[in-house]
């Protein structure tokens, strides 16, 4: 049964961990707004705490946990940025405030107060008025291109499924693992 079959509310989010150049780790949802035969895809403000950590360090690993069909995807790998194109795509199929808002967070930043946020946002919001808004330099995509992909399934009495897939030399191998 899919995570959507089964009434999950946010089927695509999925808790993104990245560590920093000192091993500092963090971790956060994030939506997956792509999965195709290389990878994983979501966006971000690339001058946030992730896009600096995802710079420093390309490596990073994402959970999916599905309550309602007792299901977990985790997977991590290398991290390569999204192309222009790609993100211009992306962008252009977010709605005008969800693009606005990109223009006015800084995302990770200090804000004095969610008035100083909203004002910005107006301030954009009257700048792009009647024009079509352009993704902002500083906002774009990654991929997580997946060297290990385990899925586990949850069963009676803790005996659960684990499978866990592994790429070496552009073969997947599969192992089962004990719950």
């Amino acid at each position: 049964m899919s995570a959507v079959e089964a009434g999950e509310p946010e089927p695509t989010a999925m808790i993104l961990g990245t560590t920093d150049q000192q091993g500092h780790v963090s971790t956060r949802a994030v939506l997956l707004k792509a999965l195709d035969g290389r990878g994983f895809v979501f966006y971000t403000n690339t001058l946030s705490n992730k896009g600096q950590q995802l710079r420093e360090v390309p490596r990073a690993s994402i959970t999916f946990m599905w309550k309602a069909s007792v299901c977990q995807v985790h997977a991590a790998g290398q991290i390569e940025p999204v192309t222009d194109a790609e993100a211009d795509a992306y962008f252009a199929s977010r709605d005008r405030d969800s693009q606005i808002g990109a223009w006015a967070s800084r995302q990770s930043q200090a804000l004095d107060g969610r008035e100083v946020l909203e004002q910005r946002f107006n301030e954009f919001r009257q700048k792009f008025e009647g024009a079509e808004v352009p993704r902002p330099p500083h906002w774009s995509g990654y991929r997580l291109l997946p060297e290990m992909v385990e899925f586990w399934h949850g069963r009676e009495y803790r005996l659960h499924d684990r499978f866990r897939y592994t790429r070496r030399d552009g073969a997947w191998k599969l192992e089962r693992l004990y719950p």
